[in-house]
């Protein structure tokens, strides 16, 4: 069976009955066997996603069939799924089953979309490698001894090596966008709060986004138009309607659009590759008629520092609940409750999740709150209030998702601070909350992809959506 570009050409080949959702299942799930080497999937559903082609096959023949009939959807483990594993790839949550379904996942289901599997990630979605998870590295499909970006990297290889035709991930600094980037798919976070996080594991809830990989423009829209929206599960969801982002994506206006880039484009510490790349679409855009300008940001340099403060400090609070007590792994060396709590946690979480946790409790100490964790959210506004300044002048911010393309496996594991610095410019999106997305953006010497970003303005991913399509356009 061929690999789809598009949802819409398998909507089309079901509806002419020259394939069955039956035997889209089976492809993907010989693609999964036969890349079992990639370390993609912590578990497979094949026989209950099988089972569920089957109905749906029936639906589409008695015209009853969802809007997500036939979509193939994997999951990052960091999303509920009723009656299935949930570990956020950690040992601290071994043997634990999901209650109920996340309202993301939920809604797939009730538009008909067919779950394959649970994928792979960094631990506790930490990392900008997925070489953190308890189960082992994922690999790069185009290159083996490289990392896929993290912390949805499993996600991401996952759509690339054609294994799903969707992915739900997690996007807290990046995750989603950035191994986009490494493996050369579409990837969305949404405006904070355009989707419920309910049922998604927290790591830092002021930053979490449920974000989408696809291989084209046109899923992301269709996939955000269904679960997006209000959620009576989820306090801090937003009310704002959710617009048919699947159908307007096809009737976006043709007015020129005001485009800015930050200076830091130009910096030394970028690839070459990634910036000249991003130059060519930036020339492009004016060729277009589109007006481009060079913007500075002055506050770059603090944007990495309070996301990692506020970030770990959060994650310090969520992961404390992971205790041993209620569920998942529990020291069998233990004496008393003390020891339990402590054995289990050093037991069960990996280095990188032991060092977040160690640093946000640091920064939410009585000595240093006001130092850290208090400047760090006055820092925060101070940079949603510069970004939306150039957002008010301009339609789009355009800048690099990754500093390089896809690094070895391996090359920055011994350094955390070569690897932090790898969400240099994915961070802001999450500290300001705003829409984001990468699309490919040709490749470097080594045929390895890279990655677009585009920053829009709070609820405008139809814009967002329908200028990343434009620009695609412009690069075929």
């Amino acid at each position: 069976m061929k690999s789809y570009a598009s949802f819409r050409e398998i909507q089309n080949d079901l509806q002419r009955g020259t394939i069955s959702c039956h035997d889209l299942v089976r492809h993907y799930l010989s693609n999964i066997d036969e890349k079992a080497h990639l370390n993609v999937f912590l578990s497979v559903y094949a026989d209950e996603a099988l089972s569920r082609a089957k109905e749906i096959d029936h639906k589409i023949k008695t015209g009853t069939a969802g809007k997500l009939a036939g979509l193939v959807v994997g999951l990052k483990d960091v999303l509920a799924y009723k009656d299935h594993p949930l570990q956020a790839s950690s040992k601290i949550l071994n043997g634990f089953i999901s209650q109920y379904n996340a309202t993301a996942v939920q809604r797939l289901l009730d538009a008909d979309a067919i779950i394959i599997g649970r994928q792979n990630c960094d631990e506790f979605a930490m990392g900008s490698s997925n070489e953190n998870s308890a189960f082992g590295p994922v690999l790069n499909d185009i290159d083996n001894t490289r990392v896929p970006g993290g912390s949805s990297g499993g996600s991401a290889v996952a759509v690339m090596a054609d294994m799903c035709q969707v992915s739900l991930g997690s996007d807290t600094g990046g995750s989603v966008r950035q191994p986009a980037a490494f493996c050369g798919v579409v990837g969305l976070k949404p405006t904070y709060s355009r989707i419920s996080r309910f049922g998604l594991v927290a790591y830092a809830s002021s930053f979490d986004c449920i974000g989408i990989f696809s291989k084209s423009v046109e899923d992301v829209a269709l996939v955000l138009e269904v679960i997006a929206g209000a959620d009576e599960f989820d306090s801090t969801v937003s009310l704002q309607p959710v617009q048919p982002y699947s159908e307007a994506l096809h009737t976006g206006n043709t007015q020129k659009k005001r485009i800015a880039y930050i200076r830091e484009l130009t910096s030394e510490a970028l690839q070459p590759e990634i910036r000249e790349n991003i130059f060519r679409v930036i020339n492009k855009l004016k060729q277009e008629g589109n007006s481009v300008e060079e913007v500075e940001f002055p506050l770059m340099d603090y944007i990495l520092p309070t996301y990692y403060i506020l970030a770990t400090a959060e994650a310090s609070s969520n992961l404390s609940r992971f205790d041993g007590v209620r569920y998942g792994h529990r020291s069998e060396r233990t004496t008393d409750l003390e020891s339990m709590y402590k054995k289990s946690r050093s037991e069960g979480f990996g280095k990188e999740v032991q060092r977040r946790i160690l640093l946000g409790t640091f920064v939410l100490s009585a000595s240093y709150y006001d130092a850290y964790y208090t400047k760090a959210q006055k820092v925060r506004r101070i940079i949603r209030e510069k970004t939306k300044e150039i957002l008010k002048k301009f339609d789009f911010i355009v800048m690099p998702i990754t500093p390089t393309t896809a690094f070895k496996i391996g090359e920055h594991t011994d350094n955390p601070l070569e690897m932090y610095l790898a969400d240099l410019f994915s961070v802001q999106a999450n500290v300001v909350g705003l829409p984001a997305i990468s699309i490919p953006c040709g490749k470097d010497k080594n045929g390895l992809p890279i990655g677009l970003q585009v920053i829009a303005d709070d609820f405008e991913e139809l814009k967002l959506l329908q200028f990343s399509k434009y620009i695609i356009g412009l690069n075929q």
